[in-house]
């Protein structure tokens, strides 16, 4: 066993001490009903939850549902849908096979080492700010909804 002594990763606008007030927290939630026939690939949220690309997720961020289907294995994928062009769009970038064949709630953004990054940070490949904007965008996958019911998504985050 060893003595760890570790710094960790600070991301926001007070990452520098003496600087800045913090960041006016945002919020955002949408609710849905899916019905008992939604297939695959089914999209929900587009326009309801934009945000700027720069936008610093919270971990605070969680996706609810209820129970969605009584046979088979729907799962949702979280991601973040290009409005302008300027980015590509990634339809698992903050979460990916929730499962949809029982009710519950799960963090919005999978890994908690992701907690606090950009919007655009999520999108797979992207390396520097698309200056635009992005639609969270909830996808069922896997198989289809057979019992339908409501999924609502909050989302919370600042702007440095």
């Amino acid at each position: 066993m060893a003595v760890e002594n570790l710094s960790g990763t600070i991301r926001g606008v007070d990452a520098t001490y003496g600087v800045g007030e913090g960041g006016t927290l945002k919020s955002k939630t949408v609710t849905v009903e899916i019905s008992a026939a939604a297939s695959a690939t089914s999209t929900y949220f587009q326009g309801k939850l934009r945000i700027p690309s720069i936008a610093r997720l919270s971990g605070l961020g969680k996706v609810h549902c209820d129970d969605l289907a009584s046979s088979g294995s729907p799962t949702l994928d979280v991601g973040l849908f290009a409005v302008n062009g300027n980015i590509t769009s990634d339809d698992d970038a903050l979460n990916d096979g929730i499962d949809a064949a029982s009710a519950g709630s799960v963090s919005l953004i999978k890994d908690i080492s992701n907690y606090g990054k950009k919007a655009y940070e999520f999108v797979s490949g992207q390396t520097s700010d698309p200056q635009g904007e992005l639609d969270v965008v909830l996808t069922i996958k896997d198989a289809a909804t057979n019992t339908g019911g409501t999924v609502t998504m909050e989302l919370f985050y600042t702007i440095d």
